[in-house]
């Protein structure tokens, strides 16, 4: 796992790399007591013993559970957007630009399919303000690097417009990944598939 970047989450940032590996070990052990047990089950005090931790440590960069839990998002947050960054850097025509987003969204389901933990977090995310917020900053950053790629292919289209539209796909994207997986996997199979033909139909249009 990559070292720990400075976030709004931690009470305060490790500068040391001893100081770096002991608040990953920290997130590793949340990670794995959420996947087993979900976050409403986790403990502070089994965040730190099985991280092999003092409390006092822990507390150190971590006021409550809340923070852990806004941490983990916005590390997958950031994994996410480096993989709609990676996958739309090179799109030059509406055809490839159409494939790209298409792709993204089969992969952003099976990573929200695969990772219990993502799957706990994003299900809370409507309970939690603070989780509301990142929420929607990553789905305006998201949709900054749609619209990116959607001007160099469309570059007669208003660019206002664009943003905005762009802005709205991503948002409903993340709704619609919360939503295919809270219902039956067959449900949820259909309303991404559902999602996918209005978003690429909406994209395609300004072509």
């Amino acid at each position: 796992m990559e070292v720990l970047e400075e976030n709004k989450a931690l009470r305060r940032a490790p500068t040391q790399k001893r100081s770096q590996q002991r608040v990953e070990r920290m997130l590793e052990a949340a990670s794995a007591l959420i996947s087993e047990g979900g976050s409403d089950a986790m403990r502070m005090g089994e965040v730190a013993e099985r991280a092999g931790v003092s409390i006092g440590s822990l507390y150190q960069y971590f006021p409550d559970k809340g923070a852990i839990i806004r941490t983990l998002a916005e590390r997958y947050n950031a994994e996410g957007r480096a993989c709609i960054a990676d996958a739309l850097a090179d799109v030059r025509d509406m055809q490839g630009l159409v494939g790209a987003f298409s792709g993204l969204i089969d992969t952003y389901y099976g990573i929200f399919l695969a990772e219990p933990v993502m799957r706990d977090i994003w299900s809370g995310t409507q309970a939690d303000k603070a989780l509301r917020d990142i929420d929607l900053r990553d789905s305006r950053a998201n949709g900054t690097l749609l619209a990116e790629a959607w001007r160099r292919v469309a570059p007669i289209a208003d660019a206002a417009e664009i943003e905005r539209k762009a802005f709205l796909i991503m948002s409903l994207g993340e709704a619609t990944m919360r939503l295919a997986i809270s219902v039956d996997r067959a449900e949820g199979d259909a309303l991404v598939a559902d999602y996918k033909v209005m978003a690429l139909r909406e994209i395609g249009a300004s072509g």
